[in-house]
Order: C-alpha cells, then sequence, then structure tokens
C-alpha cells in the first residue's frame, strides 16, 4: 500500500525532495497545500509542475476517513465516527472550551490494553493507524472550524487506543502538528495520554518536548489497580511510580495523572488517603478526577456527587493539586469507544 502523504514530517519531505532529484522549497509548498490550505488532492496544488503533482500521485494516498456519523452534543461537542480505507472505524471528537477547541484524536483500532470500565477495549486491538491517519484526523476538524472562522487551539491523544504501544506513528505526528509551518500547535497544547507503558514513560521524558504527559493510574496501590487495568500485572505500580519521578526529574514539567471514580470501587476515603501518601513523592502532579462513564457492556457505577467532593477535599488536604473533570458530550456518548462500540454491534447483527 502506498504511504499517506500526511504520513512525512517536515524533514521526512525534505528528504524526499533530495532523493528525487527535486529542490527543497518543493518541501515547503506541499507543507503548506496540506496544513494551510487543507487540500485534499494534488491535483489542487496549482504551484507544483505536472510531473512533480503525478509523481505525488504515483507514491502517495490521502487518507480515507469517510464520516459514518456525527453527533453533536448540545454543549458543542461533535463526536465522528470515520471509517478507514480498510472499512474499520475510529472516533475524534472536538470539544469546546472557553480557551478554544480542543480535538481528541486516536490512535489505534481498538484497544489490547484491556481496562475494565473502558469500552475502547471491547473486541480488542485490530492495528495501530498510521501517522497520517492520526494527523487527518486533526485536519477534518480543521477543516469543520474553518467553515466557522475558527481553529484548533490544543490536542488531546486519549482517543481509542495506547498511544505509547504506538510509539513511533505517535511522535510522528506530533512533530507534524507543532511545525510552525503547519497547523502549528503549540506543545504545550498538546497532552498524551498512558495507560502505564513503563519504558516508554522513560522514553518520552527523554524526548525534551514541552508536551504534556497524563498517567490514567485509577487506583492507589497494586492490587486494585492489576483488577481494573491489567497492563498493572507487565508493569507494576511501584514500576510506574518511579518512572513518573523520573519523568518529572528529568523534564521539570508537571504530570497529571487521571483517576476515573467508580462507586463503591476505588472512590472510598482510604483510596484517597492511600493516593495520596502515594503521590506526595511527586513534587509536580495534578490529579484529575473523572466521574465514570456508564458504558451498557461494563458494570461499574458512578460515584455520588458528594463522594467526589470529599475525596477531592481529602487530596487537598494532602496538598495534592486536584480538578474534577467537566463532562462534555454525555448526551451523545462521547467517551472513548463507545460510538465506535455501538457500530460494531449494529454491523453484527
Amino acid at each position: 500500500m502506498k504511504p499517506f502523504v500526511y504520513d512525512l514530517t517536515w524533514e521526512g519531505w525534505q528528504q524526499w525532495m533530495k532523493e528525487n532529484g527535486l529542490p527543497s522549497f518543493r518541501a515547503g509548498q506541499i507543507f503548506d497545500w496540506l496544513y494551510v490550505k487543507r487540500v485534499e488532492s494534488f491535483e489542487a496544488m496549482t504551484n507544483l509542475p505536472k510531473a512533480l503533482r503525478e509523481k505525488l500521485e504515483e507514491e502517495f494516498q490521502f487518507v480515507t476517513l469517510k464520516e459514518i456519523a456525527q453527533q453533536k452534543s448540545k454543549d458543542g461537542t461533535v463526536k465522528f465516527l470515520f471509517e478507514l480505507g480498510d472499512k474499520h472505524a475510529i472516533e475524534t471528537v472536538i470539544m469546546k472550551h472557553s480557551y478554544g477547541n480542543s480535538v481528541c484524536v486516536t490512535t489505534q483500532v481498538g484497544c489490547r490494553i484491556g481496562c475494565t470500565f473502558c469500552a475502547s477495549t471491547l473486541g480488542g486491538l485490530k492495528r495501530n493507524l498510521a501517522p497520517g491517519e492520526i494527523v487527518a484526523q486533526i485536519v477534518k476538524a480543521q477543516q469543520l472550524l474553518d467553515a466557522v472562522g475558527e481553529r484548533v487551539s490544543s490536542i488531546v491523544i486519549m482517543g481509542i487506543g495506547e498511544p505509547f504501544e504506538n510509539y513511533d506513528a505517535m511522535m510522528t505526528f506530533l512533530r507534524i502538528m507543532t511545525h510552525n509551518k503547519g497547523l502549528n500547535i503549540g506543545q504545550r497544547h498538546i497532552t498524551v495520554s498512558t495507560s502505564g507503558i513503563v519504558p516508554h514513560i522513560y522514553r518520552f521524558a527523554d524526548e525534551e518536548t514541552q508536551i504534556c504527559l497524563a498517567i490514567s493510574i485509577h487506583a492507589p496501590n497494586d492490587a486494585l489497580r492489576s483488577k481494573l487495568m491489567p497492563v498493572n500485572r507487565r508493569y507494576p505500580f511501584a514500576d510506574l511510580i518511579e518512572a513518573c519521578k523520573y519523568y518529572v526529574n528529568k523534564t521539570g514539567r508537571r504530570l497529571t495523572f487521571e483517576y476515573a471514580l467508580m462507586g463503591g470501587v476505588n472512590d472510598q476515603p482510604e483510596h484517597a488517603e492511600e493516593l495520596a501518601q502515594v503521590l506526595q513523592e511527586i513534587p509536580l502532579c495534578h490529579v484529575n478526577l473523572i466521574p465514570v462513564n456508564h458504558v451498557v457492556e461494563r458494570k461499574f457505577v458512578r460515584t455520588p456527587r458528594e463522594d467526589i467532593f470529599a475525596f477531592q477535599r481529602i487530596l487537598e488536604k494532602h496538598k495534592i493539586n486536584t480538578t474534577i473533570r467537566r463532562e462534555q458530550g454525555s448526551d451523545i456518548a462521547a467517551a472513548c469507544g463507545q460510538l465506535r462500540a455501538k457500530h460494531l454491534e449494529t454491523s453484527k447483527r
């Protein structure tokens, strides 16, 4: 299969020009057509010689993102279900904030991590996305926003899949997104979320970027975390905390811990106290409490509102900076994997 036109970074296009005996400035023209003008065909790149356009057509392809469904929430959240060229489906979400538009992207078709409360793992992992398939999600979102004179201001890599299990494609995507000749998204306006793939936390720390990192922790100890997140059996809790310390010490950046509260499972005062003791070892951290999303196929229920605030108060008593995630798109099942799971079930029928 031909590579996608969005697979190449700025440097990749420069190298391609060199290998094909073409002037390097053509790379800048292509980047401009792809990410500034956002065209969807080589023929539209009118300042390129016809021979070059034909060569691009011969060697590359545009990503196929066929819209299967689009749902819009009353809070402005827009969720897309896209069909890829091989008929697999992925989700992309645009979230409206007071500070701008954030886009949540998917990095894999399905997920093999197996978190017991998440819809993304239903059906397992089918394949990794190519860099260009991740990039195309942002381009599609920006094209929608173009119609209302707005832009993508931030990105969260929190959609379907485990980004660190598709590490190289994710990093290529990040380099394309942050390049000043393209969409020019500021590094500090991008967050990568991982379930805790320990070796890649070290690797990501050594990348020396300004991109934010969030860890899905969801439990304060090994035993409970292993029940909720099978990945903990592969990368035990103590090893994860050591990797987090390394990240903070190496980068000097604050680390976010995502903690999904599940009624009667991980939301009791003793859980909050134990979590506080663990996180006091990490000087720069923040906890984002997430009321668990109801997934029909899962048994978990939402923590009562007053218990969520009580959990937050305990963490803050121990000087752990804590926020409660604002719900968005709850009326359209905007949580990751829910729309895809519904589509898969319908397809089976």
